[in-house]
């Protein structure tokens, strides 16, 4: 998928609707601050963090997409929005950058699209201050009917929840849990196509 040309056509209701409710199971995963400054990675348009950024003192978005971040921006500055800041950078080079220290990193439908995630996991637990907490909602393991159209995706068919849970700990997260809590379905090609969604939590101690 091309997501700079896909960006000004992002945020249908239906995305809306499911950002709503991401943004909802974030908020009861883990504790929140009003103190806390966090980051989104692969925020998007950032449908998910307009629904969290009055909750925290500072909210940094990155994505990779140089289409998606401008029509962020353009959101940002509609609304006025003073907390939140969007720049096109991947994981890698927010880390190379030191981008910042954050109380929670979260994301969602991003990690299925990066490859190695163990090393993407671990710059996240580096980018985290002690105490800190990882967020990630995902695709539970499917069979690729979800990117079947895409020709040129290379990522994840989802994920096996207890791979991902070891992964975390591996990296050195503690009190991994993890739970599906969203299903849906989207049409393909005159398919319908179910999928389920899980977000998995951490912390940095």
């Amino acid at each position: 998928m091309d997501f700079n040309q896909a960006a000004n056509n992002w945020d249908t209701e239906q995305r809306k609707k499911r950002a709503e409710i991401v943004a909802n199971e974030i908020l009861q995963s883990v504790p929140v601050n009003r103190e806390y400054s966090v980051l989104e990675f692969g925020c998007g348009t950032g449908l998910v963090s307009f629904n969290l950024y009055q909750k925290f003192r500072n909210v940094t978005l990155i994505d990779n997409s140089e289409g998606m971040i401008e029509v962020l921006n353009r959101k940002i500055s509609e609304e006025n929005i003073k907390n939140m800041s969007a720049f096109q950078i991947g994981i890698h080079e927010a880390f190379e950058g030191c981008l910042g220290e954050y109380d929670l990193i979260y994301s969602s439908m991003a990690l299925h699209h990066i490859k190695d995630i163990e090393s993407a996991i671990e710059i996240l637990f580096k980018l985290l201050k002690k105490n800190g907490y990882l967020s990630i909602v995902d695709l539970v393991e499917e069979d690729g009917s979800f990117h079947k159209l895409e020709t040129d995706f290379d990522g994840h068919n989802g994920f096996n929840q207890n791979v991902l849970i070891r992964v975390l700990e591996k990296v050195g997260f503690k009190n991994v849990n993890s739970h599906v809590f969203y299903k849906d379905y989207k049409i393909i090609e005159d398919s319908r196509v179910d999928y389920s969604l899980f977000i998995i939590t951490g912390k940095k101690t």
